[in-house]
Parts: structure tokens; C-alpha cells; sequence
């Protein structure tokens, strides 16, 4: 039996952080490494409107020369205000032959984040943070169904 190739024995990290900075901004930083791939990327929101200020994307190791080139897309989601839209944006902006399936994986996990601050802003018991966030994004998935009372 030959040895396994790389796709055979894969593994991918996929990494969030978030920080909520004094100047009213949310700091949203996501990694996804494996063996192909170390690309970092960081978004500024505006915690009031949720508005996207600053999006950039830096590829450290890519399987392609071309793969950098799809960083300039960032830019698009400066001044997108995250919430109903996002997939379709997302799509429009890193889909097809020109995009990067991978910048929209991360985005589509790292962005709804910033919904999730703003909804549990000022709230330090665990209990209360996530009724106020069921109750703020209530509709929003599958993990918040609108339920008659």
C-alpha cells in the first residue's frame, strides 16, 4: 500500500478571536492553517452600527502564486453592516472562479461574532449573556427559533 499523500492525512485549524477595544470598536482576527495554507485576517467593526471599517487578509503560505491576489476583495466588505445579507454578500464579493472559498469560510464564521458582542454587551453572568443573546438574535439560525409563548 503507498503511502498517504497529503489530502489522505489532512488536518485544518480554523481559529476566532475576538476583542472589544475602547475606541467603539470590535476586533474580529481569524486564522485557518494546514499543510497548504497559513492565512491570516483581521476586521474593525463599529460596535454601534455593526459596520465593517477596516477588512484585510494577509496569505503567509498558499498553494498557489494567484492566491494573494483575491486579498484586495477585502475591501469590498468595508462599509457592510453585518447581519441579513451576509451569505450573499459573501458569495458575491469570494465566490466563483475569482474568489476564495476560503476567505468566505472564514468570514461567515468570524463575522456573526460581532452580533454576538453587541448582544451581550455589559452582561457578566454566563446565564443572562446567552438569554440576551437568544433574545437579540432570536430568528437569526436554528439555535434561536422564534417560539410562541
Amino acid at each position: 500500500m503507498a503511502a498517504p499523500n497529503a489530502m489522505e492525512n489532512f488536518k485544518r485549524d480554523l481559529n476566532y478571536q475576538i476583542q472589544r477595544g475602547s475606541d467603539g470598536e470590535i476586533q474580529l482576527s481569524s486564522t485557518l492553517t494546514d499543510h497548504f495554507h497559513d492565512i491570516r485576517m483581521e476586521v474593525m467593526v463599529d460596535f454601534e452600527s455593526l459596520v465593517i471599517r477596516t477588512a484585510r487578509v494577509e496569505f503567509v503560505r498558499h498553494p498557489s502564486v494567484d492566491c494573494p491576489t483575491v486579498a484586495g476583495r477585502m475591501e469590498r466588505m468595508v462599509g457592510f453592516t453585518i447581519g441579513r445579507g451576509l451569505n450573499r454578500k459573501l458569495q458575491e464579493t469570494f465566490g466563483g472562479g475569482e474568489g476564495c472559498g476560503n476567505l468566505r469560510l472564514m468570514l461567515l464564521g468570524l463575522l456573526p461574532l460581532a452580533m454576538n458582542v453587541k448582544a451581550a454587551a455589559g452582561i457578566a453572568d454566563e446565564q443572562e449573556m446567552l438569554a440576551a443573546i437568544r433574545e437579540r438574535l432570536t430568528g437569526s439560525c436554528a439555535g434561536y427559533v422564534n417560539r410562541p409563548e
